[in-house]
């Protein structure tokens, strides 16, 4: 299937998201290295754990816990809140997911190998989540920080628009 989402990481600040790839290789190959990240880490990914950055990464899109809840549900999984908030906490955690503020959702990382501090554009027709780096340290808001004394230690950036499918098919 061919969606929209995960380029190759590119040099300087790359866009990911909203680009047609081959999905099932970009699932398969995001869990495989969630795998081993764990592994290398000393964590466990258990199977509710696993579950939850798969629907994720399947969706290409932010998804609350209730709806993340309902698909554990029907996958076999517990039906209990606490199942579903306990895996995204792991997850976020560990740097495998995000917290998209303004959906009160999450999304599965990019780049979960190394810290970083993502920007997010959300489709504001599909809620489709492309994600891509961020300096704010550097920019004006960094600027604005070391003037007042202050030391950022994690900023959520988030800006509403409208994906590339969205528009093509706006413009239809």
């Amino acid at each position: 299937m061919t969606r929209y989402t995960r380029p190759a990481p590119a040099k300087g600040p790359a866009l990911v998201g909203f680009q047609k790839h081959d999905h099932d290789a970009c699932v398969d190959g995001a869990l495989s290295a969630a795998e081993a990240l764990c592994a290398e880490r000393g964590l466990r990914l258990t199977p509710v754990r696993r579950k939850v950055l798969e629907l994720l990464l399947q969706e290409h899109r932010a998804l609350g816990a209730y709806a993340i809840l309902d698909m554990l549900r029907e996958a076999g999984f517990g039906s209990q809140p606490p199942v579903a908030y306990r895996a995204l906490e792991f997850l976020a955690e560990h740097g495998f997911v995000h917290r998209i503020e303004r959906l009160n959702a999450y999304v599965a990382c990019v780049h979960p190998e190394k810290a970083h501090s993502p920007a997010f554009m959300v489709c504001r027709l599909c809620e489709a989540v492309a994600e891509t780096h961020s300096t704010p340290a550097r920019g004006a808001l960094g600027a604005a920080a070391r003037a007042a004394g202050f030391q950022i230690e994690r900023t959520v950036i988030e800006a509403e628009g409208v994906c590339p499918a969205c528009a093509d098919q706006a413009a239809s």
